[in-house]
């Protein structure tokens, strides 16, 4: 089982839009990265645990443990001209964008930046590196099961 960290800007998708939805599950559209499509594609499997994680916000930080609840498959929105995730360059025969299934599985308290990087144990966790922007990054065993512990 593969562990991850998944953003999601709350006015984009919030952990109550996904609780609210049919089975607490959203597709993850949007993300136009190609390390963190490669993630989904390679990496991600069904039951995969997932950190939501809210940013570009007031408060960024992980506000739901989930899970992922599909394999990957193209995310539609590519080939829509009035989705902001347009990409004129990505055909239907050979999608360049994919997306996973997210079920979220319990709302959290909000664990924030600052929480995480006063915990040592957690120090490596690549969301608190320097620089790091990517959406979707993989977490530790020992990093997930330290925050999943603490919930």
């Amino acid at each position: 089982m593969n562990y991850w960290l998944m953003k999601s800007e709350p006015e984009e998708c919030s952990v109550d839009d996904v609780l609210a939805a049919p089975d607490a599950t959203v597709p993850w559209v949007g993300v136009r990265n190609y390390q963190a499509r490669n993630f989904m594609r390679d990496g991600m499997q069904v039951g995969d645990g997932v950190l939501f994680y809210h940013s570009s916000c007031a408060e960024p930080g992980i506000v739901a443990i989930a899970r992922v609840a599909s394999g990957a498959y193209p995310d539609p929105t590519q080939f829509d001209p009035t989705s902001p995730y347009y990409d004129a360059k990505s055909k239907r025969e050979e999608p360049r964008w994919l997306l996973v299934d997210v079920q979220v599985l319990k709302k959290i308290s909000n664990i924030t930046l600052p929480t995480l990087r006063e915990r040592p144990e957690l120090a490596d966790m690549l969301v608190l590196k320097k620089g790091n922007r990517l959406s979707i990054t993989p977490v530790e065993a020992p990093h997930w099961k330290a925050i999943v512990k603490a919930k």
